[in-house]
């Protein structure tokens, strides 16, 4: 028995989507499919009208752990993907200080992991997955460590950030209320593979509010409506 069945999701460019599921869903099977990272038994991963299936590189992942190395800077882990293709040392440096500003790290560049809060810690991260410049990024519940109001500024520093660099995210949360802060759409994933009952996507819910509103939003019973129907789904 397979662990997702008849999966058909899309997202737009320049789109912030979120998938929300349950604990166990396959959520992270998805998206390691989408990544390129297994095969999956049936269906196509289409980028850009390209099929990528199977093919790993075609889209940027950031896993919900920064993964930055200790003994290496914050420049060096950020550049490391540079580095790691064949790209000079100093031109790859000189590329991902180059972003240091518009991802809030300015300054921190000689600083190591330990030296960072959290925060800090996932927008190296962050700037690490995005300096290939993938078309698509990636990214599996990127906040879950932070504490409440780290998250708060997190998201509200992600908004920012699509807009900015015109980013093209998927982005897999089980907090709905993240999602509700976040997304321009919310695809609900739905199963319970370990029973036998593989997952598919059970509905979408479009959250109508400019992306710059969101703060204020969130706390409206538009929100709240919001809420409502992406946990009648679940």
């Amino acid at each position: 028995m397979g662990v997702l069945d008849d999966v058909s999701l899309s997202v737009g460019a320049g789109q912030l989507v979120c998938l929300v599921g349950r604990s166990g869903s396959g959520k992270s099977t998805l998206f390691h499919a989408l990544a390129g990272l297994s095969m999956p038994d049936a269906g196509t991963v289409l980028l850009e009208g390209e099929d990528v299936t199977g093919h790993p590189g075609s889209v940027a992942y950031m896993l919900q752990k920064d993964l930055l190395l200790p003994e290496r800077t914050v420049l060096d882990n950020t550049a490391l993907p540079l580095l790691l293709r064949g790209v000079p040392k100093a031109e790859a440096r000189t590329r991902a200080s180059g972003r240091f500003a518009r991802f809030g790290l300015e300054g921190s560049q000689g600083l190591y992991p330990d030296q960072l809060s959290g925060g800090m810690r996932q927008r190296a991260a962050l700037l690490r997955t995005c300096l290939m410049d993938d078309p698509v990024v990636l990214m599996d519940e990127p906040f879950s460590a932070l504490d409440a109001l780290t998250r708060q500024d997190m998201r509200a520093w992600l908004l920012d950030l699509v807009d900015a660099v015109g980013l093209t995210v998927l982005l897999v949360t089980h907090d709905v209320d993240e999602a509700v802060a976040l997304a321009d759409r919310i695809l609900v994933l739905r199963g319970d593979p370990a029973a036998g009952v593989p997952s598919s996507v059970a509905g979408e819910v479009d959250v109508d509010c400019p992306r710059a509103d969101r703060a204020g939003f969130v706390l409206t019973e538009a929100a709240l409506e919001v809420k409502r129907a992406v946990l009648a789904l679940l």
